[in-house]
């Protein structure tokens, strides 16, 4: 279809307004590259969802770096702590004092997606709000298009130079990648909770119990997330309050550290640990960034971190393209980001092992306890263990 007067177009149709999306939107629109990203849900839900919390350091480096930080100055917090508990005790790991001495910034997603929207605003960026696309093509042509449709069904193409697929694992940008894909299946489910209740302890909390993981996590001075392995065949509404937080009680081992903090549930769901990691995460003139570009179980808060991660990538290797027609670096995309997929995925496959215990059927599951408990013991004994730990649980 040729370029007609009637056809919007923009250098950089974004996919998804997710952390991956809206950084590399707000990095581009400061580069003076023109973007346009596109959204299926409104503007208050997208501000609304929550979802991860930990920001690593070279996180926050880069939204220091590119203005991307003011709420995250003012209501961040630092954190530099994670305990696991087992039968055999408690391991306290403070990873401020190991590694390179670096900690997480506690800073809730939705906060940080609040923000880039509103920053990109106010740097005359552009967001569609309520709008599905429901086609793409023209990836080997110079001007890429997407059929997008709002939310009163009206239809229309928009054209551009790139496509950067922000819009998660099920989104129309995946499926447009003709990838070789690695898969793993978990078999593991969590209930996943938000609670208005502060956090029992400085510390994240893992629960390495013979039932099943449990976990809580800081999310703000007021409001905790608890997670508790489940039955993979079990569904919400069979978790009623009093088991949850007997469950949490037992498996957090209660009767010797203290209860967590009870309060009002302010939100439950299920998360499913699945892995992908796809190669390449590009095809032509269309580029994936975020969970669009591989899946990562949230075991060791790495998604939002990877995204953030590829966005910078991506926007350097955009921005020359665009300003200088040099695309050297956007063919290099998929090679400079996968090392670091792959490790991210690496060590979240580790914490997977160590948090859960092995399925009842596993015929090697006394051989799974046994490495589970020379994991534990490890971190607790082994200087050079504890540094390696510190090292890949704070970065990437």
């Amino acid at each position: 279809m040729p370029v007609g007067t009637n056809i919007p177009a923009t250098a950089v149709l974004v996919l998804g307004a997710g952390p991956a999306g809206l950084v590399l939107a707000n990095l581009l629109c400061a580069a003076g590259v023109d973007c346009v990203v596109v959204e299926r849900r409104g503007r208050a839900h997208v501000e609304q969802r929550a979802r991860a919390g930990f920001l690593s350091p070279d996180s926050v480096d880069v939204l220091r770096a590119h203005g991307l930080d003011h709420g995250l100055r003012h209501a961040g917090r630092t954190h530099d702590r994670c305990e696991f508990r087992s039968a055999a005790g408690r391991v306290e790991l403070r990873y401020s004092e190991l590694g390179r001495g670096r900690v997480h910034t506690v800073y809730p997603q939705q906060l940080l997606v609040t923000d880039l929207i509103a920053e990109l605003l106010r740097r005359g960026g552009r967001i569609l709000f309520d709008t599905t696309a429901t086609a793409i093509g023209g990836l080997h042509e110079e001007r890429p298009w997407a059929l997008l449709r709002d939310a009163r069904g009206a239809e229309t193409r928009y054209e551009a130079r790139y496509l950067a697929g922000c819009d998660g694992a099920r989104g129309i940008a995946r499926s447009a990648v003709p990838a070789a894909t690695a898969v793993r299946d978990h078999g593991i489910t969590w209930l996943a909770l938000l609670v208005q209740a502060p956090p029992t302890s400085h510390s994240v909390l893992y629960g390495v119990h013979g039932d099943g993981f449990a976990g809580q996590m800081p999310r703000s001075p007021d409001v905790t997330r608890y997670y508790l392995q489940c039955d993979p065949a079990a569904g919400v509404d069979d978790w009623d309050e009093q088991r949850i937080w007997a469950e949490l009680d037992r498996r957090l081992d209660a009767p010797r550290y203290g209860a967590p903090a009870r309060g009002p549930i302010l939100e439950r769901g299920l998360v499913r640990l699945r892995s992908e990691i796809l190669d390449p995460i590009q095809h032509g003139r269309l580029l994936l960034a975020g969970d669009a570009a591989t899946s990562i179980s949230p075991s060791a808060a790495k998604g939002a971190n990877l995204a953030i991660a590829e966005a910078r990538l991506l926007a350097r290797a955009l921005t020359t393209a665009v300003h200088t027609g040099d695309e050297t670096a956007l063919h290099r995309y998929s090679a400079d980001c996968l090392p670091l997929i792959r490790r991210a995925q690496e060590f979240s496959h580790w914490m997977i092992d160590l948090l859960h215990p092995p399925a009842p059927d596993d015929p090697e599951a006394a051989y799974q306890r046994m490495l589970r408990s020379a994991r534990l013991h490890s971190l607790a004994t082994s200087e050079s263990h504890r540094h390696f730990f510190a090292d890949n649980y704070v970065g990437i």
